[in-house]
């Protein structure tokens, strides 16, 4: 974490009153959150849509934080205390962390994409850290808050930092991108997330290829190289970086030559290297991001003994294809993190590959944010998923209806079942899933689908013993 004089933070932040009282104080790391302070920490109070943090200040400090920031609008600020005033608050965290990152001598990997942002950070950082000490987004810190936050939070011995950009308009990741100055730039697909906002595929991958913007200069691009929305329009970087692809097809740089999907692991060989490479994840999408992962590892050096091992003990973010098992004995795929029409697209995928299971059901919500089409997109969701591989499919919520409906087209009568009850949907699930069965659960995130994963862990009633 960020440890300097309170004279020293009051430069880097632009802070606009005298503070030669308070100059000698150390700060040691940064902190918005009153409830979470740590001796030492700087606190910045920001003002959200519901509270405004200045209210917070003295509680601060009285938890032990050495100073506070207070925005220069904001009246009463406390006396005699260890003030930075600022014009903004927001602005002095972001200025502070620019001047922090162009302090500290280290490599950056920036992560961005639909999908597979955050496992593809989970895996560069596990292959990286076999040979650099890392420091990666913790949580979903990849916003114009979460990523200032993240860079305080590094240590100045850190060598090699794995940085998540998120986004849900222009501009955003343009700016993340020129506050972390990255080495290496990953995108790794261009789906359908964010439709609401931006309207069209295409000015999502307008977005996403803002992260070219603070890509240091003979740095290096990697990049879907399936996606023509890609293709079409990195070419006029490559004069500036090193550009590399990955993807199913033999016209990237690297791609899988075959993949071999086990009950908890998936195994894959590549182009151009004839041994077998195994991440204990499942999903052929998760070899796509490994490739990724492996293509920035290489270019920071990394050996290839150092990378296998990295792939086989690195460990995903929760509710991102994470296997465990319900209190009947059955496995349980948690995947409900988030969910777009691509990631969708892969999870059933993988469910209709997996073999060795009694039943095999689909539990899936709504996908937010698509815009006018969701219904459509949803619809075809249903319409994808195959009767042979699958035995039931359970849907929740009100798009969740349009799944269903599209999987009745193909599905036996009573074989697709909507719900707009998340207790009704557990009971029904309880009542048709034992052991050896396999489940797939997957929406968006807000439809908070992981509460069915937990009550499918949980131990029967008495009633039902």
């Amino acid at each position: 974490m960020i440890i300097r004089s309170l004279k020293q933070i009051h430069e880097m932040a632009g802070g606009l009153n005298d503070i030669s009282g308070h100059g000698k104080i150390e700060i040691q790391g940064v902190s918005i959150d009153s409830r979470r302070i740590s001796s030492g920490n700087l606190f910045v109070p920001l003002n959200g849509e519901h509270v405004d943090g200045h209210k917070y200040v003295e509680m601060a400090l009285k938890e032990g934080a050495a100073a506070s920031l207070w925005q220069e609008d904001v009246p009463n600020p406390p006396v005699d205390v260890p003030l930075i005033i600022v014009k903004d608050t927001l602005e002095a965290l972001q200025q502070l962390a620019r001047e922090y990152r162009n302090q500290l001598t280290l490599k950056v990997v920036g992560i961005t994409g639909s999908n597979g942002k955050t496992t593809t950070k989970d895996m560069v950082a596990s292959l990286l850290a076999t040979t650099y000490k890392v420091h990666k987004t913790s949580g979903n810190y990849n916003n114009h808050i979460g990523l200032p936050l993240t860079i305080l939070s590094m240590g100045e011995d850190t060598e090699a930092a794995v940085l998540e950009m998120g986004m849900s308009s222009r501009g955003e990741i343009e700016f993340l991108s020129n506050l972390a100055r990255p080495d290496v730039a990953i995108i790794t697909n261009i789906g359908e997330s964010h439709l609401l906002d931006l309207g069209s595929r295409e000015e999502i991958a307008n977005a996403k290829l803002e992260i070219v913007s603070g890509l240091r200069k003979n740095g290096t691009l990697i990049y879907h190289g399936d996606e023509p929305l890609l293709q079409n329009k990195i070419n006029n970087g490559k004069s500036l970086w090193r550009v590399l692809s990955f993807g199913r097809s033999n016209k990237n740089d690297l791609y899988p030559l075959s993949i071999r999907q086990g009950q908890n692991s998936t195994s894959f060989t590549l182009n151009g290297d004839k041994e077998e490479y195994t991440i204990p994840v499942l999903g052929n999408h998760n070899v796509l991001n490994a490739l990724a992962a492996m293509l920035a590892a290489t270019e920071l050096k990394v050996d290839h003994a150092s990378i296998r091992n990295g792939l086989g003990s690195f460990q995903l973010t929760n509710m991102r294809m994470e296997l465990v098992e319900g209190s009947r004995g059955e496995k349980i795929i948690n995947d409900a993190y988030n969910a777009s029409p691509t990631s969708m697209k892969a999870a059933i995928e993988l469910m209709e590959g997996m073999t060795g299971f009694r039943h095999k059901y689909l539990v899936l919500g709504d996908m937010l944010e698509l815009g006018p089409q969701e219904w459509d997109f949803h619809e075809k969701i249903g319409e994808l998923i195959n009767p042979a591989h699958i035995t039931k499919v359970f849907t929740f919520g009100e798009l969740g209806k349009a799944i269903a409906k599209g999987a009745a087209k193909k599905f036996p009568s009573g074989h697709v079942l909507d719900f707009m009850d998340k207790g009704e949907l557990i009971e029904q699930l309880k009542m048709h899933t034992s052991s050896n069965d396999l489940i797939l659960v997957k929406a968006s995130r807000g439809m908070k689908l992981e509460e069915v994963v937990h009550a499918l862990q949980q131990q029967k009633d008495p009633i039902d013993a």
